[in-house]
């Protein structure tokens, strides 16, 4: 038995990731027309990508108190502790309802060995923190040895993104009805990044061909050692954007060890289609 990890699907990852390391993904829900969904399950991000083309406005909701307390519950017995990874707490108040249900369970299980671990990330910068505690947990190393690793991660990971089109931000209130306006006249393309788990614009392109060559750019100056780094891509239903970044970090950096997926619908959904983003550690990681 090893440790196992918990996480929830803004993460990102690809199910063969998820299922080779049995990892325990809890969904996001996600809303179109104000019917409820399960992110990764009962809808698909290229589904909801699609919906956002044709007009519809989606929306997410975070993981419900009840199905956090239901996965938590399966694991009490779980002799080398538990880790929960969560969405994070900048986005989503995820990290806090499970943190009130941890406290529920371990009243009735005051024994149970398990913590829970805000990501302050999201999508494959989150997926990278997960895909790195569940290698470790495989490899048999202690939860103190993850946890330790963990809080590193979460200090360095880096989330440089992207959108095609200024509107999706403009309906997640990101930006006002005049910059997007302005922004798609005028083909800016923003460059986003996260502190301390919060999104928070970084540069303003004109062309999305500048804009890749500006997250290179950005890349550079903040990531180190990127030759050797699992470097992760998403992208909004846009897999030869995604191809395209890959290649350019190869040629630029040597990286050579990469995770790359489509955006889910706890990020897509205010980002939209033809989302591009990378993620990395940055200087002084190691």
């Amino acid at each position: 038995m090893t440790v196992k990890i918990i996480t929830d699907s803004a993460c990102d990852l690809p199910k063969e990731i998820i299922e080779e390391y049995d990892v325990d993904v809890i969904p996001i829900l996600a809303f179109i027309d104000d019917k409820e969904y399960l992110d990764g399950v009962t809808l698909q991000p290229v589904e909801l990508l699609e919906a956002m083309r044709n007009g519809k406005v989606p929306k997410t909701a975070q993981v419900p108190p009840n199905m956090l307390i239901k996965t938590f519950l399966k694991y009490v017995e779980h002799e080398d502790g538990v880790i929960y990874v969560s969405f994070s707490s900048g986005l989503s108040g995820t990290y806090q309802t499970a943190e009130l249900m941890r406290n529920e369970v371990l009243e009735e299980y005051p024994d149970f060995d398990f913590d829970i671990v805000d990501s302050k990330s999201a999508s494959v910068g989150f997926g990278l923190l997960v895909h790195k505690a569940a290698q470790m947990a495989k490899e048999g190393k202690t939860k103190d040895q993850i946890l330790k690793m963990l809080d590193h991660y979460v200090k360095h990971i880096e989330h440089i993104f992207t959108v095609d089109d200024i509107e999706y931000l403009y309906r997640g209130g990101r930006v006002n009805r005049t910059a997007a306006v302005l922004g798609n006249l005028l083909s800016i393309k923003p460059i986003l990044n996260m502190e301390d788990g919060k999104i928070y614009p970084k540069e303003k392109i004109r062309g999305k061909k500048k804009a890749l060559k500006e997250m290179l750019d950005i890349m550079e100056k903040q990531g180190d050692d990127l030759k050797h780094q699992v470097i992760g891509i998403n992208h909004g239903d846009d897999i030869d954007g995604a191809m395209k970044l890959k290649e350019m970090i190869e040629e630029r950096f040597g990286s050579d060890k990469f995770i790359i997926n489509t955006i889910g619908c706890a990020i897509g959904a205010h980002s939209g289609p033809g989302t591009l983003s990378i993620f990395f550690l940055n200087k002084n990681y190691k």
